[in-house]
């Protein structure tokens, strides 16, 4: 079936673009089932020109006895030694929502988890992993240790095996939304939500990291950077003081289309059930990022 934006009804986008076929792999939390119901697992849509879609075609499809049947949140996939791993969150009655990582040869999928479970600490409420390579070629994970459980929600990072399938150090913490000045507090205040972490090299060679939380514009976008240089994923990271995109769209990645042009991933607005994806263009000069908004696209 061919789909525009306006027609897919996800959350958390997140675009694959693959050279070698010339076809972007977009993967999203399915609005349906995002906050209540059974999940039927993760689907993918498939384009050549970021206009028109074709899908949903499955990209994962739980065995009766995974260990997680709701809260089928943000999937993400990377390409790592020639495979394709999603990194997702899951939940379950009596266990802590976390990131779990699945496997396959494709982007297309079938994905099927690895491990025995998520990578995030089993008596942590985490969500939202996302893939980094640091200079010295290890693999980690950046997460959100959340609000939920620690009131000023973080973004912490563990490294990961080489095959991605379990962690391999204690988690670090890099910042809390707290620190970002343009965040805002929910629910009296006091609460501090951190959402969507996605790493970003620079073209002067900065590591920047996007995250989401809310301000006075609502669902917003920052961005913090790795001071000092270097790209060491445990920082020290320092908030940029204005938000790259602050009009109730969030959960940010960025992509490059084949002709080069920088694209900022997100859903807006941030209300079920009426989120849907767009594509904003970014430019880049010296390290810092700029959105141009689009008011409406396909």
């Amino acid at each position: 079936m061919s789909l525009t934006l306006s027609d897919i009804h996800i959350r958390d986008p997140f675009v694959l673009p693959v050279p070698a076929e010339g076809k972007y792999y977009m993967y999203g939390t399915i609005g349906e089932t995002c906050w209540k119901g059974k999940p039927r697992g993760f689907d993918v849509y498939v384009s050549t020109d970021l206009a028109v879609w074709e899908g949903p075609h499955p990209a994962f499809r739980p065995e009766p006895d995974f260990w997680s049947d709701f809260n089928y949140w943000a999937p993400e996939v990377h390409e790592w030694q020639g495979r394709y791993y999603m990194f997702a969150t899951f939940k379950a009655d009596g266990r802590c929502r976390g990131t779990q990582t699945l496997v396959a040869d494709h982007p297309q999928g079938p994905f099927r988890p690895l491990g025995d479970g998520p990578l995030t600490p089993r008596d942590w409420e985490c969500l939202d992993g996302t893939f980094y390579v640091d200079p010295q070629g290890d693999p980690w994970m950046v997460f959100c240790h959340e609000w939920v459980q620690v009131q000023d929600g973080e973004i912490c990072a563990v490294r990961l095996s080489r095959e991605l399938d379990r962690a391999v150090s204690e988690p670090v913490l890099l910042f809390r939304a707290s620190e970002a000045p343009w965040a805002e507090g929910i629910r009296g205040g006091a609460n501090y939500v951190t959402d969507g972490p996605f790493l970003y090299r620079a073209g002067n060679g900065e590591l920047l990291l996007l995250w989401s939380s809310f301000s006075d514009g609502g669902y917003t976008i920052g961005c913090a950077r790795q001071a000092g240089g270097g790209g060491d994923i445990a920082g020290p990271w320092v908030q940029d003081a204005e938000p790259l995109y602050k009009r109730d769209g969030g959960h940010g990645m960025l992509f490059r289309m084949f002709a080069g042009e920088l694209r900022l991933a997100i859903h807006t607005p941030n209300d079920s059930p009426h989120e849907r994806p767009i594509f904003i263009p970014v430019t880049e000069k010296d390290g810092r990022l700029s959105a141009q908004p689009i008011e409406a696209q396909g």
